[in-house]
């Protein structure tokens, strides 16, 4: 396959300011006063680039700072700024092995309620800055509730071939999400896209196929998984219809899928399409840090409790009645505080039984997806969300609710782990760019020991692990962060690193991120997880080629996700990312520091 070998920029600089790169970061030449008071400034700007030659990468990215000129003399004229790095003739094949592809979560209303491409013209503007930043793809919400909303197996594919065929054509990869639960409720949701009305409707005579808490409040954003295999939707089970519509996609989307252009379908599994249930939602009034509430008290959930409880010989058990409510704290309850039920015979039978359905849950579907695009070159994933709050205490409140039955004594995330190796399925976890230091104290969060555990978990299990940012950030210490989690042990100069992410989608697209000095650093960031090598096309050049997909594994029996919960120790974790991001206050005082240690 022929290697397309782009620099990140495309000559793209954001202003009309000459920049300078040196050390691998934007240079403001406005700064230039500041270094015209160092002695000798030529002879330490060779020694400079003498020390940046030998470096990591094994080639030379700098502009020489002497061929400016000084504060005061006239403006550069446009033959004297300096143009933006070409891309070299080769690769440094050893340090490319460290390549992260960077991908960013299109906008949520890309395609409207009403199923229309909606201002094509931004979009492309969008997409080619991207491109221009070295930026390797794009991420989208492909609604069940837009495509399928005319009613059953009426699907309309139009408006996603259109913004299909606009991606393709601006050069970048695709991520497609099956996006099957409803838009609006959750952090960051900007646009309200509902389930198909037709869904909705028998909702309206059978309210138990929604999720629902103790008190009987429906949940309207995903279907209850109770309902996966009853027949309730014309004749079609809640798995049929998550087939079927996987199954037109690979239909209607066939000539993208053969072209190379989608790469990744990423499975909805549940609220905010991760594989989890809708334990903390805003529109029941769930805020931070509250320890949200189990979610399975429709009758489909509790009948089949209620078959398990008197198979195990407790007919006499029933489902938690003293986990408390959303906004509560662990100590407040008695499920979860100090000696609480969660440690007892009776709840830990029910935690197995509500975090293995998930887990069944997540099988099933996967297995419908592998069937759906057997054959076709892509990687199916799947997204499993960060419940960073109440980790640091023993009961994990706010993990169980969700569905992780995760504890100091048991691991919740290794069997997704598992269970996703069956299908060869991407583990996609949240919340990268966080860090303790950063989070409230009395919650206990604990988002860099999570990260470290869920990934460790999932390289263990010999899956390949992609991730995300949670929450919008455009600053050095955010994507510091999510490089230091990409490469945990560092650049290996070796080739490929014992732990490295398969890819990350920033999240998300907007115009603050676009915005002069955030997309300066962001491009910086895509820079810094391409470890410093230039946009490759070429996914073989950096261990990313894809095959068929294969056939999944035959399914795993109990003992096998049993197996996985035996807690083990994450691998080592550096204290920060060799391929740290300064600012531009950060990138003086960092050059200031390189010119003065030169004289000691």
């Amino acid at each position: 396959m022929t290697s397309i070998i782009r620099s990140t920029q495309g000559g793209c600089w954001g202003s009309d300011r000459p920049r300078l790169w040196l050390y691998g970061s934007v240079f403001d030449p406005a700064v230039m006063p500041l270094i015209d008071r160092v002695e000798s400034l030529q002879g330490v700007i060779r020694k400079v680039k003498r020390i940046e030659a030998m470096g990591q990468t094994g080639r030379s990215n700098y502009v020489d700072v002497t061929k400016f000129p000084k504060a005061g003399t006239s403006k550069l004229s446009t033959d004297e700024m300096p143009e933006a790095p070409t891309a070299p003739s080769t690769y440094n094949e050893k340090i490319l092995a460290n390549y992260v592809p960077v991908y960013v979560m299109l906008p949520l209303g890309v395609i409207s309620n009403d199923n229309v491409f909606e201002d094509q013209p931004k979009m492309e503007k969008q997409l080619k800055e991207l491109r221009a930043a070295g930026v390797d793809g794009v991420m989208v919400d492909v609604w069940w509730g837009i495509v399928e909303s005319k009613g059953p197996k009426q699907y309309d594919w139009s408006a996603y071939r259109s913004l299909f065929a606009l991606v393709q054509e601006c050069g970048l990869k695709l991520q497609a999400i099956m996006s099957f639960h409803r838009c609006g409720g959750n952090v960051g949701d900007e646009v309200t896209i509902p389930l198909p009305q037709w869904v909705l409707d028998i909702g309206e005579t059978d309210p138990d196929i929604f999720y629902t808490n103790r008190k009987g409040n429906r949940n309207k954003e995903y279907l209850t998984i109770g309902v996966d295999n009853q027949p309730l939707f014309d004749g079609r089970t809640a798995v049929q219809l998550y087939s079927d519509y996987m199954k037109s996609f690979r239909e209607h989307m066939s000539d993208f899928i053969e072209a190379g252009l989608i790469i990744d379908i990423e499975v909805g599994l549940g609220p905010a399409g991760e594989l989890r249930y809708p334990s903390y939602t805003g529109t029941q009034g769930w805020v931070f840090p509250g320890i949200g509430e189990f979610q399975c008290y429709d009758k489909y959930l509790e009948a089949e409790f209620k078959e398990a409880a008197t198979g195990a010989g407790h007919p006499e058990w029933g489902l938690p009645d003293n986990a408390g409510e959303y906004n509560d704290t662990p100590g407040s309850t008695e499920f979860f505080g100090l000696n609480g039920t969660y440690m007892t015979e009776k709840g830990k039978f029910f935690l197995t039984w509500y975090s293995n359905k998930l887990i069944n849950h997540g099988d099933e579907i996967l297995d419908e997806a592998n069937r759906a695009f057997l054959g076709c070159k892509v990687k199916l994933a799947a997204k499993v969300a960060g419940i960073h709050w109440w980790y640091k205490s023993p009961s994990h409140a706010a993990e169980l609710t969700s569905g992780y039955y995760n504890l100091k004594d048991r691991d919740g995330y290794r069997p997704i782990a598992r269970m996703l190796s069956r299908h060869y399925a991407i583990f996609n976890f949240t919340c990268l760019e966080m860090r303790d230091s950063e989070q409230r104290a009395d919650a206990k969060c604990g988002p860099q020991e999570l990260v470290q555990q869920v990934l460790s978990g999932g390289w263990r299990e010999e899956v390949e692990v992609a991730g995300e940012n949670a929450l919008s950030r455009y600053d050095s210490n955010g994507y510091n962060q999510m490089l230091l989690n990409a490469r945990p042990s560092g650049i290996s100069r070796e080739g490929l690193p014992k732990q490295i992410m398969y890819g990350v989608t920033y999240l998300r697209l907007s115009d603050e991120l676009l915005k002069d000095k955030n997309f300066k650093i962001f491009k910086t960031f895509v820079k810094k997880m391409h470890a410093d090598q230039d946009y490759c096309a070429d996914l073989g050049m950096y261990n990313h080629q894809i095959g068929p997909l294969e056939r999944s594994k035959p399914k795993l029996v109990m003992e096998d996700l049993l197996e996985a919960t035996k807690p083990m120790e994450p691998f080592p974790w550096g204290e920060e990312t060799d391929m740290k991001i300064d600012d531009f206050d950060g990138v003086l005082a960092n050059l200031i520091r390189k010119l003065f240690s030169l004289f000691k």
